[in-house]
């Protein structure tokens, strides 16, 4: 029997057409939204990435959106940021990636965010350092490249601070660079946590705002801004390694919890410079397709999508992405090297299915229908591949089910992917530190 939503998916998409980079469909549903995010259904598809850059690139263009933030380490993105703001000393977009060291690199060290760095440096080219376009990073699990970057900047404007904030960071110098081991420990009651530590640094370091901040006019202000996220990346970080042996979804809530803080601590930093903020989120469908629209609530887990909707619903509109079949770059196993993998066609029963029996190679989907709400209200599969893809146990390993009118307010199908093209190939490299593995999306 033919499913009857294939009928009513062909007559409600609308067609996109890929060969000219044309998005202003997409543009027409965002309308008045002063947030959107934009998300993925794997971290290695090239389609995903380029489409997504063309319409951001677009809602900067002519919508004046000013700020872009991505499922990146905060510290690794910000040397990119300075780049493209026209701060940094790099000569390309390559060389403003190099922190970009740990698996897995090929997410942001690939040729789609070169070419959007790129751009978007020459966007802000022309205009005052304060109405520039950022790129920032919203995840924690930089913890000793942002204490580094704390001590650096406390070196730089209060010595005798950074003194302090040495001593209290060095709780974590027992581990070395092995958080897992310090989670692990103190989880277990083997160690002493260094909570109390991080926290009383980041409101040590908070309390001095008025006076670090204020020192040399914006770039005062922007360099402590970026030394205080650091901060709180490492009180975050420090919670979040200490709940990955916990179970349960604590460790995931703490992680999508940090991005929702850092996402609304850019908003208020652009709005103090610039006036006004409007901002772009890259991210994983799983962070931002609203949690409470999937088989994610019923294991207690949140998400960056549904604390958006829930922080203001008329402001924010979210479009996930999807495809049937292509190829991916992943691994199939953490720490191991990137590779050009086959991804099996869609399951039957999934949204990824109808929407190819639907036909079409590539559309965006407008969710907001009743009728449309209604037919595929589900719930049905939806894949999640992340940074490795275990294809030999898809369907226990990368499908979940969801509501998809509930999820996003609209989808992006592409029926046929390839996989994004990652700067280098390489094996396990020594920079690869153990702080970083977490899950896979």
């Amino acid at each position: 029997m033919i499913d009857p939503a294939i009928g009513l998916v062909r007559r409600q998409a609308l067609e996109l057409d890929l060969e000219n980079r044309e998005v202003d469909r997409v543009l027409d549903l965002v309308g008045d939204a002063k947030l959107v995010l934009l998300g993925e259904a794997s971290h290695g598809t090239h389609e995903f990435y380029r489409v997504r850059a063309d319409i951001t690139r677009a809602l900067i263009a002519h919508r004046g959106f000013n700020l872009v933030a991505v499922e990146a380490d905060w510290p690794d993105a910000y040397r990119a940021n300075r780049w493209a703001r026209l701060a940094g000393a790099e000569t390309t977009a390559e060389e403003a990636l190099a922190d970009f060291t740990r698996f897995p690199r090929w997410m942001w060290r690939n040729r789609i965010v070169v070419q959007f760095l790129t751009w978007l440096r020459e966007w802000n080219g022309s205009r005052s350092v304060q109405a520039r376009t950022a790129f920032y990073g919203l995840d924690l699990y930089s913890l000793h490249r942002s204490i580094e970057c704390v001590l650096h900047y406390l070196q730089k404007v209060d010595p005798e601070a950074a003194r302090r904030a040495r001593q209290r960071y060095s709780c974590f110098d027992v581990f070395g660079e092995d958080v897992q081991s310090y989670g692990y420990a103190t989880s277990l009651g083997l160690s002493r946590s260094c909570e109390n530590d991080v926290v009383t640094q980041l409101v040590e370091l908070r309390r001095r705002e008025a006076d670090y901040a204020t020192r040399d006019g914006w770039i005062a202000a922007d360099e402590y801004f970026a030394a205080e996220q650091n901060a709180r990346v490492v009180r975050n970080a420090e919670v979040y390694y200490r709940a990955m042996f916990r179970g349960g979804a604590e460790s995931w809530n703490v992680r999508d919890r940090h991005m929702m803080t850092t996402l609304e601590a850019l908003l208020a930093h652009v709005s103090g410079t610039n006036g006004e903020a409007r901002a772009v989120v890259w991210a994983h469908n799983s962070h931002l397709g609203d949690a409470r629209a999937t088989s994610m609530a019923t294991r207690g887990e949140l998400n960056l999508g549904q604390l958006t909707r829930q922080r203001g619903p008329d402001r924010c509109r979210v479009i996930g992405f999807t495809t049937h079949v292509g190829t991916v770059t992943a691994a199939p196993n953490w720490d191991d090297p990137a590779e050009l993998m086959t991804v099996r066609p869609s399951l039957p029963g999934s949204y990824e299915r109808l929407f190819h029996d639907a036909g079409l190679p590539a559309f965006v989907l407008p969710l907001g229908d009743p009728e449309l709400g209604s037919v595929l209200g589900g719930p049905r599969l939806e894949r999640a591949i992340g940074v490795i893809y275990r294809p030999e146990t898809e369907r226990a390993s990368h499908y979940f089910t969801a509501r998809l009118p509930q999820q996003f307010d609209a989808v992006i199908h592409i029926d046929a992917t390839r996989a994004v093209e990652p700067l280098e190939k390489w094996s396990r490299h020594e920079l690869d530190l153990p702080e970083t593995y977490p899950t896979g999306v």
